[in-house]
């Protein structure tokens, strides 16, 4: 075992972080956590891996579940194409790998949503298999570690980082090394400034002795999320509201309210309703603003309140319903606030 290893695993073994996935050798639970931490803050998964558990504590139960009762556990935590991959994959691993998870991560890669990240968290953790599991948290604490000044979201310096990572990969204690290594990046070796001081491996990180760790890794910048801009009519029918469930690829199976690109005059609005969901509606009562910030877009949200015309035909792809059940549906957390404002709506009067 090299120094640096050596010194990470003393570090973990006195200041691991306690997680309710660590400490099992469950390659199933090891799944369900990773997939819910990608791009995720651990303390807000750690309420949602519970709940997910409890309603699906096997993988044939995961399997065997409908997809939208696997959305709805997943309500709120995002990225659901997650909660779909994760679906299916289990789904694909009952019916061609005998309900077992294999330990292989060139096995592992071939099931829907698993990754080389993801394969080397699952084979070493839950199977202690030596490989590495490169996260933003391991690029990180590598690149500075062995101070790589090229950028490593693009190859050579990306296939560099995956070298170096996998050789300070143990034989045994594998998976403990890896949960050091994400650890380290997520609580001292930070974004921006790192917390030099406190680190486990500081006499071996050349980017110390440089004096330049906080400017490592060099990732050019992210352009800045698009804005985009909704009315969004909240439309009843006495007691039932007008919804649909998403086909498009962002947010798809879950369940919004109707949007209309782009602030309007409520007239106007009431004009692009009636022009493309062919339906005729009262008038607009305004009922707040909302905003949900997305990873490359964020919506800005006026949402009124409005009756439709008596015995109006249910639009395309559109279906009225109940406001008892709609915290029974999966709707995404931009709807949240449109949500709740239904919901304080004991119902226009039927036939008014």
């Amino acid at each position: 075992m090299n120094e640096v290893t050596e010194a990470l695993l003393f570090w973990y073994d006195r200041c691991a972080r306690t997680l309710p996935w660590r400490g099992i050798r469950d390659p199933y639970r090891t799944w369900v956590s990773e997939a819910m931490l990608q791009q995720t803050r651990v303390e807000t998964v750690m309420g949602y891996y519970d709940r997910f558990l409890a309603e699906f504590p096997t993988l044939k139960d995961l399997a065997d579940a409908d997809e939208a009762k696997v959305l709805k556990m997943w309500e709120g935590l995002g990225y659901y194409s997650r909660a779909r991959n994760l679906h299916a994959g289990a789904r694909q691993v009952m019916e061609e790998f005998g309900g077992i998870l294999p330990k292989e991560p060139e096995q592992l890669r071939k099931i829907k949503g698993i990754g080389p990240y993801m394969a080397g968290a699952i084979a070493s953790i839950a199977y202690d298999v030596s490989v590495p599991a490169v996260d933003g948290n391991v690029i990180r604490v590598v690149s500075r570690i062995y101070h790589i000044e090229g950028n490593p979201m693009e190859n050579p310096t990306r296939a560099e980082v995956e070298r170096l990572a996998a050789a300070l990969v143990p034989e045994k204690r594998a998976g403990d090394h890896n949960q050091a290594m994400m650890d380290l990046g997520a609580t001292v070796c930070v974004p921006g400034t790192p917390d030099c001081e406190r680190c486990p491996v500081r006499k071996f990180c050349r980017a110390e002795k440089a004096r330049d760790a906080a400017d490592l890794p060099k990732i050019p910048g992210k352009k800045p999320p698009k804005e985009i801009c909704y009315d969004v009519p909240l439309i009843f029918s006495g007691s039932r509201v007008l919804m649909r469930q998403r086909t498009e690829k962002m947010l798809q199976g879950l369940w919004c309210f109707p949007l209309m690109e782009g602030w309007a005059e409520e007239e106007t609005v009431k004009q692009e309703i009636r022009k493309k969901l062919k339906i005729s509606v009262g008038d607009l009562r305004p009922a707040g603003e909302a905003k949900h910030v997305f990873t490359h877009q964020v919506w800005k949200m006026r949402i009124y309140l409005s009756e439709a015309e008596k015995g109006a035909e249910t639009p395309k792809e559109y279906e009225w319903i109940p406001l008892e059940k709609i915290p029974e549906l999966a709707l995404p957390a931009a709807m949240r606030v449109p949500r709740e404002t239904a919901l304080k709506e004991t119902c226009f009067p039927d036939g008014e």
